[in-house]
Formats: structure tokens, C-alpha cells, sequence
């Protein structure tokens, strides 16, 4: 959905790009000051205090030492940096409310007809940020699979910040799975309110047996182009699930949708999530600056190599240390790190996030063994300590199906069931530690089968990472003392920080 809000801004800049060299002070005035390419910041929220801009001019036709910035008219504190940049302070008073100013230069100049004015540009001055959606059900959830005469289903989508309208638009339903080749796409709306919107899934959406994800996405509070402040909206971090009949397809995607569980920090500022970018999943990070003094709320990647390039492979399962610095997550990319496995593996992101100044981002490899146990396996579902420095997780052996494959980094439902064996693992990184050498330790070994696939279970880490929580079917095989909590649960030690 993010390229819908995409495409509208490249609208908006070729209408900029047109106004800018066909404005009224050019058809009227006949100007004779610079030309003005770019204003950066393009807008800035209402009720902002003095805001210092920068305006760029062509090179073709520069400022002089001379030139000075003018908002709406009025000339502002102005400041020549080169022949290309000047920079200029925006008195509050004029963005006091939500308006769209006028910026240009002006060059003193003597001669009949000679302004000395450039071309125009927009400066948008933004109302409130949008609120981010909250969708908490869906009625009804659940559709049979259409094979004729099919007819769209009708569903009513209940939660909060809703909006009916904005400046910017009202908020879109969207429908994640099969039928959508796994892209997030709007559907249609009839009524919205505050807390609750009636959609349709059409009839074409309902003929194969698959469990979609219905999201709500509001839109930014306005469009910028440079240098952008927080203009609100985004999905719904609580994105729910649509069943349409049953089977392995719709127990695949089922656990598709389980991966999409967000992770919080323990004050509830840092949020993390999966989110497609591209028709990719990443992991997002969204400081929310909740409890934060003079914080802006921003989204960043965290599924990105070093330098910066963003996961190609979907990524999935984000969970976070309690103060947010560290997010682990399971990934099918492969440009994280030089040499990694094949599949699906797990990696641990130092965000920086609370640390020295001198703390720089990083992204490890978290399943890896030197003792080999991991050979040949994918790995799932991380769980993390407080601190960030373990994090337990599923190692799954490949399928003895001769006929399983994959779907972009996915198992299908024939590699799925019948995997063979699942591993619990516990790593110790060693990071932000000193005098340590990391270390992987197996916890348990128990056999997979189909069941697995429509209830997916991982390992749960207590906050010291000394005991670590595991679900199974049916049995398992404890390799250290455990106590029993139920019939499929056990509580294992983990020898960590002994």
C-alpha cells in the first residue's frame, strides 16, 4: 500500500515541477531573479516554532551575494551560502495553522522591468499527524471456498482511529493472501466510523483455501516530498486473519499470519513488526516516543545488511530485549552476512538503541554452530532474554519429501509436514559482553509432523535466559532435567549464565 501514497506524491512533484517554471509570477511579471529547483524541508507540522529552510537554485541561473528568501511576500532572515544554497528562518507566526505558503528569492536589481523575482515554490504547513489504525476483529472471519456462482462476502471491521476523512484521504481496508499473490490490496468500503468499517472481500478473492490477512491502513496526514516530518498513519500493527475453507493451504498460510505477531519493549516506546515492502517482508522498527520528551515518532528497517541494503529474502518472528536495543527475528535473505546458510535462519540486530555514543549498528547470525548440529536446518520462531545477549529457537531439518519445495523462502505444505526432527537451540552472542566466547547449546530434539504446520510452537526464554519454556505435539525428548507444566509443555534449564 505504501506505493499507492508513492505514486500520489509523483504526481504531486510533476505538478510542482510544472508550477515551478509556469507560475503566475513568470506569466505576469516576467521575472528576472534565480531560478528555484527544491525547498527542503518541503513542509513542516503546524504550530512548529521558526523552522530554518534551504532553497536551491539552478545553476543555470544562481543567486547573487544579494538574494534573499521570501515566504508568502515577506521578506525572512536570510542567510548566502554559495551560489546554489541560501538558507532562511520561516517566522513562527507563519505557521501557526495549516496553510500552503509561497517561497521564492529575491535579487535586488535596477532597470525597467527587473523584479529581481524568482519562479515559486509550495511550502506546506501540515495539520496534525494521523493517528496509526488499531483493528482489534473481524466479522465474520471465516468464508467456504467459492467453486460457482460466487458471491462477495461482506465484513465488518471493529477497533480504533478509524478515520471517515482527512486531509489526506479516509482509511483503506487491505487483503493480504493467495488470491493477491501474497500482496497487501485495498479493497472496497461502505461505511467507516471511528471504531468500526464494513468492507467486501470480492467473490474472485474466495475460490481458493487460504487464511488472508485483513489490515487496516490509514493515510499520512498530507504528502511531502523532502525531508519529511512525521506525518502519521501506517497499517495497523494488529493486522487479523480471514479463513477460506480449510486444509494444508489454509494451515500454511495460518502460519504465515502467526509469524506476523509485532514484539514491544517493556515501557511500550519501541514496537517491532513485519511489514512487506517491495512484495518483500521486513522487520520494521517503530519508535512510537511514548514517555519520550521532545522525541519525533519514526520507522526504520531492521532487517538490513550493514550497509544498509534491505532483506531479499521475506523476514519473519521479530521479538525484542526489554529495553528495545536488541531484536532478533528468522529470515530467508541471504545478503546479511557473508557466507550464511541456505533457508531460513536467525539473526540478532544491535540497534544502538540506549547504548554509548560510540555504539554502532550491527546484524549477526545467531543460528550457527560450530559443532555442526545445525548443519542442513532451518531456523524459526526466536525467543530472547532481557538483555538481549541469548535467544533460544526451532531448528527444523529439511523435509524427507522428495516433492517439498519452496515459495519465496517458505516451505510449502509438502516441506512443511513430515520435517523430520525439530531442534530447540539457545545462543549465547556475547554481545555487549566482554571476556566471552559465543556458544550454541542444543535444549531438545522432538519429531516433527504435520500438526506442526497449523500450530507452530516455539521456545519461550525466561528474562536471564536460565530456563527456557517448549511446547510439543506429542513428545519429546528432554536433553537436560526438566520439569513437566503440562502434557505438551516442559521447563528446561538452559546452563546459561552459570
Amino acid at each position: 500500500m505504501k506505493r499507492f501514497w508513492t505514486a500520489m506524491a509523483v504526481g504531486i512533484i510533476s505538478m510542482g515541477t510544472f508550477s515551478g517554471c509556469g507560475n503566475n509570477y513568470t506569466s505576469i511579471q516576467n521575472n528576472t531573479g534565480a531560478t528555484i529547483t527544491t525547498v527542503s524541508p518541503s513542509g513542516v507540522i503546524f504550530g512548529t516554532p521558526a523552522t530554518t529552510i534551504t532553497v536551491f537554485a539552478s545553476q543555470f541561473n544562481p543567486f547573487l551575494t544579494t538574494t534573499v528568501i521570501e515566504v508568502n511576500g515577506q521578506k525572512i532572515p536570510s542567510t548566502y551560502l554559495d551560489s546554489i544554497t541560501i538558507q532562511g528562518v520561516v517566522p513562527a507566526t507563519l505557521l501557526a495553522k495549516s496553510a500552503t505558503l509561497s517561497v521564492q528569492t529575491f535579487t535586488p536589481q535596477s532597470g525597467a522591468g527587473m523584479n529581481g523575482l524568482s519562479n515559486s515554490l509550495s511550502f506546506l504547513v501540515f495539520g496534525s499527524p494521523n493517528p496509526v489504525p488499531v483493528l482489534t476483529s473481524v466479522s465474520p472471519n471465516t468464508a467456504a471456498v467459492c467453486t460457482s456462482n460466487c458471491s462477495s462476502v461482506n465484513i465488518t471491521l471493529t477497533g480504533s482511529n478509524f478515520l471517515p476523512t482527512s486531509t489526506n484521504g479516509s482509511s483503506k481496508v487491505t487483503f493480504k493472501g493467495a488470491a493477491t499473490t501474497g500482496i497487501e490490496t485495498a479493497i472496497n468500503t461502505s461505511t467507516i466510523t471511528a471504531t468500526q468499517i464494513t468492507a467486501t472481500i470480492p467473490a474472485k478473492y474466495l475460490m481458493t483455501a487460504d487464511t488472508a490477512v485483513i489490515n487496516v491502513l490509514n493515510p499520512p496526514s498530507g504528502i511531502c516530498l523532502v525531508n519529511c516530518p512525521n506525518l502519521g498513519g501506517g497499517d495497523s500493527l494488529t493486522p487479523q486473519t480471514f479463513t477460506i475453507g480449510a486444509g494444508k493451504a489454509a494451515a500454511t498460510s495460518a502460519l504465515l499470519a502467526v509469524e506476523e505477531t509485532p514484539a514491544v519493549s517493556r515501557d511500550g516506546r519501541y514496537v517491532v513488526y513485519a511489514a512487506e515492502q517491495n512484495q518483500i517482508s521486513q522487520i520494521l522498527l517503530r519508535d512510537t516516543c511514548l514517555g519520550a520528551e521532545g522525541c519525533t515518532p519514526g520507522t526504520k528497517t531492521i532487517s538490513e545488511a550493514s550497509d544498509g541494503t534491505a532483506g531479499n529474502g521475506d523476514s519473519h518472528t521479530p521479538v525484542m530485549s526489554a529495553e528495545g536495543r536488541f531484536v532478533a527475528f528468522s529470515s530467508a535473505a541471504s545478503n546479511f552476512v557473508e557466507g550464511a546458510p541456505s533457508g531460513r535462519q536467525i539473526y540478532l540486530r544491535d540497534t544502538c538503541i540506549g547504548a554509548a555514543a560510540d555504539c554502532k549498528t550491527s546484524i549477526v547470525l545467531v543460528s550457527t554452530d560450530s559443532g555442526g548440529a545445525l548443519t542442513g536446518t532451518e531456523a524459526i520462531l526466536p525467543s530472547i532474554s532481557a538483555t538481549g545477549r541469548f535467544v533460544a529457537f526451532v531448528a527444523v531439518t529439511a523435509s524427507h519429501n522428495a516433492s517439498a519445495g519452496k515459495t519465496n523462502g517458505h516451505p510449502t505444505a509438502a516441506a512443511s509436514a513430515n520435517s523430520g526432527l525439530r531442534q530447540v537451540f539457545v545462543r549465547d552472542t556475547c554481545l555487549a559482553t566482554a571476556n566471552c566466547t559465543a556458544k550454541t547449546t542444543r535444549i531438545t530434539t522432538e519429531p516433527g509432523d504435520a500438526e506442526d504446520v497449523a500450530k507452530p510452537a516455539g521456545p519461550a526464554l525466561s528474562g536471564e535466559a536460565k530456563h527456557v519454556a517448549l511446547a510439543n505435539g506429542k513428545s519429546a525428548t528432554v536433553l537436560t532435567t526438566a520439569l513437566p507444566v503440562d502434557d505438551s509443555v516442559f521447563l528446561a534449564a538452559t546452563g546459561a549464565n552459570k
